[in-house]
């Protein structure tokens, strides 16, 4: 009985308006991500519960609420709906000042409703067990009937009509062509669609459904402010979310629209003259870069290009064409996890792009220039770079197990993909297969003979990371044959190396690798090491991992010397550099 009585004071509290605006107040019982999300859980609040109303609240969420009530009415319904199960524990106050245009009921504008006077409550009868019935609700009137619906129906062209299939699809209406004829499957899907929203099922939308359905559908890009921009300096014109981005530079062949407040959003207009081999060359420095995550699908044809990236926190689209000698395109960078708005939008930048005359001038670069930035973004970087040496014609390559560790993809220098066939921590090392075809300048000869004490050494390796395009190599001696702790797998050298020098080759005066070099640390007891003291793996080890694996690696046991520029020549040739990514 105390429910049934809560019940009626409910439906009462809901014909209650305030006072004064600011004494209007709502309970808000949940929020979406998506529209489409919303209005199914509107639903389903509203076949338990009165005056379920719905409002885009901006930032792509979508609020379901209870009211208008007055603030004390309000407080009510909060705890006795709560204490009932019947809303969220977390469900809340909230104002209308927060909220944006209404979705839920269809048609509906309960924020100007009318103020309307409270009705005298209600006397319960204490013997009577049963409470009055509530009332049917009433089917929402039409504002044409079905001949003049029909009639307005027939004047619709046929891009119209197809988009009232488009958005009665995104709505779960209708799972057919999108052909713009009007079939049986096409009006089940409009019965389907006004029944669920409170309208008399004739099959034929008026004039009003049809806009109604039409806002429904655009409801997800409410608050973007999508408008057409025609940008005359990079000779684009395109629909752009200008509530989310603004115009920030021009840096070629980029004109940078960046984020305007807490929607991490921004494009990227693309804009400059050349041919195939300019259009080709931006798909591979695209890739290079933070904003295109190395996960998702692209592709590259003849004269254009598409590059989605996939990340955690963001997506990216970007593609381009090569028309007339001019290369135009966008990138969208947009948050993940709202993609029904990215799609609908990056839909609309797709219809509304267009070629304007002229493209970016390449003297328009900023001064903030940087070697991490590329037109003003920033270059992707790996978690480590260290070194490596070929060791066969397959491209396998021998690089320090440090380099290895924790990757979620291995790169070589001209960004060929790599797998490990070996990571021996305890050794030191790690060797990896290329998976495409990789063709070495040079290939590496173990020397078998013992090398003489304090002769000359050198070390080959991209001591700086990817920064210089080629390795650099390092001289020094060879100081013992054997580790501090008289380990006869290391060699021990007199040099001062680098980090990404860490996996290179050390060879002889003659070119021979007498093994691999490996990190910097400190000694057995954890004492740090004076800078011009490193260690190597002996090569010996290295070859007999090598045959634990099956690949036969060249050797020699002839002690030449050579000149050091050419010693620089070719261990720079068998040298490559090992990138490590996250």
């Amino acid at each position: 009985m105390q429910r049934l009585f809560a019940t009626l004071l409910f439906v009462m509290i809901a014909l209650r308006a305030a006072v004064a605006q600011d004494d209007v107040v709502w309970v808000q019982i949940e929020a979406q991500p998506t529209l489409a999300e919303a209005e199914a859980r509107a639903r389903v609040y509203a076949a338990d519960l009165p005056d379920v109303n719905g409002f885009s609240l901006g930032g792509g969420w979508y609020g379901i609420m209870l009211g208008p009530y007055a603030r004390t009415d309000a407080e009510q319904v909060l705890r006795v709906y709560r204490a009932e199960g019947s809303i969220p524990r977390d469900s809340f106050i909230a104002f209308t000042r927060n909220f944006g245009q209404q979705f839920w009921p269809i048609g509906a504008n309960a924020l100007n409703r009318p103020a309307a006077t409270a009705p005298a409550a209600p006397q319960p009868d204490t013997d009577t067990a049963a409470a009055p019935p509530l009332p049917e609700p009433e089917i929402q009137p039409a504002d044409e009937t079905p001949r003049e619906a029909r009639a307005s129906e027939a004047l619709l062209s046929r891009e119209e009509r197809e988009a009232l299939q488009v958005a009665l699809k995104w709505a779960g209406f209708y799972d057919a062509a999108i052909d713009g004829a009007f079939g049986r499957g096409t009006r089940n899907s409009m019965a389907a669609w006004q029944e669920a929203n409170g309208f008399e099922p004739t099959g034929v939308l008026t004039t009003m459904q049809r806009a109604g359905l039409l806002r429904q559908y655009n409801a997800v890009l409410d608050g973007l402010g999508l408008q057409t921009v025609r940008d005359e300096v990079a000779g684009i014109e395109i629909a752009l979310p200008t509530e989310a981005v603004e115009f920030e530079k021009y840096e070629y062949p980029f004109a940078h629209y960046t984020a305007t407040g807490d929607l991490p959003a921004s494009v990227l207009l693309i804009s400059q003259q050349g041919d195939q081999d300019t259009l080709f060359g931006l798909y591979d420095i695209m890739q290079t870069l933070e904003i295109v995550p190395q996960d998702g699908p692209r592709n590259r044809e003849d004269n254009r290009f598409f590059l989605i990236g996939e990340g955690p926190d963001f997506v990216s689209h970007t593609e381009a064409r090569l028309e007339g000698g001019e290369i135009k395109g966008f990138t969208l960078i947009w948050p993940a996890g709202d993609e029904e708005r990215r799609t609908r939008l990056l839909g609309e930048m797709q219809k509304s792009f267009a070629r304007l005359d002229g493209t970016l001038n390449p003297a328009q670069i900023s001064e903030d220039q940087s070697i991490d930035l590329v037109s003003g973004l920033e270059i992707r970087k790996p978690k480590l770079s260290r070194s490596g040496f070929y060791i066969d014609r397959q491209g396998t390559v021998v690089t320090a197990s440090e380099a290895v560790q924790d990757c979620s993809a291995i790169t070589l220098e001209d960004g060929t993909e790599a797998d490990i066939l070996l990571d021996d921590p305890v050794l030191g090392v790690a060797v990896l297969l290329p998976r495409g075809g990789v063709a070495p300048l040079g290939i590496a000869t173990f020397q078998k003979a013992t090398p003489r004490l304090q002769s000359e050494v050198a070390v080959a390796g991209y001591s700086y990371g990817g920064v210089l395009s080629a390795p650099s190599v390092t001289f020094g001696t060879l100081a013992d044959l054997r580790g501090l702790q008289g380990e006869e797998t290391l060699k021990r050298l007199a040099m001062t190396t680098l980090p990404g020098d860490a996996g290179g080759p050390v060879v002889d005066a003659g070119g021979a690798v007498l093994g691999m070099l490996l990190p910097r640390s400190g000694d057995a007891a954890g004492r740090a090491l004076p800078p011009e003291v490193s260690f190597a793996r002996h090569g010996s080890a290295i070859l007999e991992a090598l045959t634990r694996l099956g690949i036969e690696a060249r050797t020699t046991d002839t002690v030449g010397r050579i000149d050091p520029e050419t010693l620089t020549t070719e261990a720079g040739n068998f040298t490559t550099l090992v990138n490590c990514w996250e």
